[in-house]
């Protein structure tokens, strides 16, 4: 919207007409105007045919069904309240009669929530569905709790979709049923053995491995550690510059990486942290280091992961975790589909309401 303001009269009395005038100024004034639901009353009515006398009632109009008076909303900004700004129920029912002048319970809030599990977790079977064909799976885990226990939370995260998961346990069992019957060309994680052969080939995260090369660094190896942190440093480097280099190039480097890694092996650590290392890109990595240089659609970090899961390590500080295992499921439902929402530039109140009246559409990131 624009006001253009004209100047009246002068100093001296006269009176300035508005034809011919410039702008002097501008400047923007930004206001959010009061906010108050719209309550529709529905009036179903019902009447005798006149050819054959049979009472007709009509059907309820199908954006406005009977049953919970809140629409769609209403119980996505709930919902993205909760689970995405951690808002908790009782802080929530203040906010929207303070806001909006809505009074909600915290009784209705979880009841809307529990309402919504359904169309959340058809759209996130979906989701599953697209990162389970995926030819590349990355994963990553967290701890949760869920009734005062522990739980993990896993992301599954392809290159059209994420998935959540909250499960008892952080065993192989999880990816595997995940899973069912499907293997990916390539898995990429850190070196926890329960991410490990769900897939041809398997990448490990640079990052996590210069990390371990770190602490072994400031355990005391003066040897391997180092030149093993500097090696890896610069195959990331590398890769971050993928985009930009001939199929060629790509190859020529990684055979001097090849070669490289082999003379870095040989090197006899000073320290057992330093030893460890070495032994076990021996015995387990060796042939999980490079993989993102034979294709182009393989990181060599894990990191998209580990960004996927910051909001629900903040999530979980912030609630200490969920009452029940159907919070546990729909809150990793609303992190699938607001995840995968971000890949195709979708806020997260945008994907959460598209979800809730089926109006999402996938696209191309």
């Amino acid at each position: 919207m624009t006001r253009n303001i004209f100047a009246e009269r002068c100093d001296c009395g006269g009176k300035v007409p508005p034809k011919g005038q410039v702008i002097a100024h501008a400047y923007d004034h930004v206001e959010i105007p009061p906010i108050k639901p719209v309550t529709t009353r529905i009036n179903v009515h019902r009447g005798d045919c006149p050819c054959c006398g049979k009472t007709v009632t009509a059907a309820a109009p199908a954006d406005m069904p009977p049953g919970s008076p809140f629409g769609p909303g209403i119980v996505a900004l709930v919902t993205y309240l909760h689970g995405c700004q951690m808002v908790s129920y009782a802080r929530l029912a203040e906010m929207l009669e303070g806001l909006f002048g809505l009074k909600i319970s915290e009784g209705a809030i979880a009841n809307m929530l529990s309402r919504a599990a359904q169309p959340f977790g058809k759209c996130a079977e979906a989701i599953h569905e697209t990162v389970r064909n995926s030819p590349v799976i990355a994963s990553d885990e967290t701890s949760a709790r869920v009734k005062g226990k522990n739980h993990w939370q896993w992301t599954l995260v392809a290159a059209t979709a994420v998935v959540h998961l909250i499960a008892p346990t952080r065993g192989k069992i999880v990816p595997k049923e995940f899973l069912d019957g499907a293997r990916p060309k390539v898995w990429l994680s850190d070196r926890l053995a329960a991410q490990c052969d769900h897939a041809d080939a398997h990448q490990f995260s640079l990052a996590h491995l210069i990390r371990d090369a770190q602490y072994a660094i400031d355990a005391g190896d003066t040897v391997f550690a180092s030149a093993f942190k500097e090696f890896l440093k610069r195959a990331c480097e590398i890769g971050r510059r993928r985009p930009n280099l001939a199929d060629s190039t790509i190859k020529a480097y990684a055979r001097a990486l090849e070669r490289e890694l082999d003379r870095l092996l040989e090197f006899e650590p000073t320290n057992p942290d330093g030893r460890h290392l070495r032994d076990a890109i021996i015995v387990d990595a060796r042939d999980k280091l490079l993989v993102f240089l034979t294709r182009r659609d393989v990181e060599p970090t894990n990191n998209a992961s580990e960004r996927s899961l910051r909001p629900s390590v903040i999530f979980r500080k912030v609630t200490n975790g969920f009452r029940s295992d159907w919070g546990a499921k729909v809150y990793a439902d609303i992190c699938s589909i607001v995840s995968t929402g971000r890949l195709y530039g979708r806020s997260p109140l945008a994907a959460i309401r598209d979800d809730l009246t089926g109006r999402s559409e996938p696209a191309t990131p």
